[in-house]
């Protein structure tokens, strides 16, 4: 085996390609194992390459859950700063979702496969999202009782993952997918159809640079 040392910090050219074949992979077999030459095979690269670039490669559906989560979760939470308002919070995450299915295929098909089977994957889609409800049923913005929000939450979750789906497959825009999507869940929390359709309709700011990109940017 090539004994050059394990990269680390940012991801090389090398380990971006690989952690992108792999997330197509996972997505369309449905499993958490890739044969080592198989990704080296599909990813266009030697065996070396793979090894040279990934510690552990048994371990790699694991790394490439866990950095996705965590990517997801800063770069929403930055794209939302300064938005208070728990409904167009909900609304806005929704909808980054459902564009980022939409900006990437492979990265929206992963999620399908194992969002609701891999606890961090289901705790970056539902932990976010249960805060803003909580606070908007606690604040009297949303109109529903505390008995119903566990009920919002995995129409929120379900809806999310059909529309990115739809996506995917070409069925919807991302605009309209995402905008039907937030506009049913806000009136199922109790807003007006006016207020949510607008809510659901708004701009939406791009998502906020990796983390990494961000911390280059403050430093500079």
């Amino acid at each position: 085996m090539n004994t050059m040392p394990i990269q680390r910090g940012r991801p090389s050219a090398a380990r971006a390609k690989i952690y992108q074949t792999a997330l197509r992979l996972f997505a369309e077999n449905g499993g958490s194992e890739i044969a080592v030459s198989d990704l080296a095979d599909a990813a266009g690269i030697a065996r070396g390459t793979i090894y040279n670039n990934i510690a552990e490669p048994e371990n790699l559906f694991g790394e490439i859950v866990a950095g996705l989560s965590r990517d997801m979760i800063v770069r929403t939470e930055l794209t939302m700063q300064g938005i208070e308002d728990p409904a167009t919070r909900m609304a806005t995450g929704l909808r980054l979702f459902i564009r980022r299915a939409h900006e990437d295929h492979d990265w929206g098909r992963f999620l399908l496969r194992f969002a609701l089977s891999h606890s961090l994957l289901h705790g970056m889609m539902r932990e976010p999202p249960a805060r803003d409800i909580a606070q908007g049923v606690a604040s009297g913005r949303f109109k529903l009782g505390a008995e119903k929000v566990p009920s919002l939450l995995s129409m929120l979750t379900g809806t999310t993952l059909s529309a990115m789906s739809a996506v995917i497959r070409g069925d919807q825009t991302w605009r309209e997918a995402g905008s039907n999507a937030a506009d049913l869940l806000l009136r199922a929390a109790g807003l007006s159809a006016g207020e949510a359709h607008r809510i659901a309709t708004a701009e939406l700011a791009p998502l906020a640079a990796p983390e990494k990109q961000n911390k280059t940017r403050r430093n500079a």
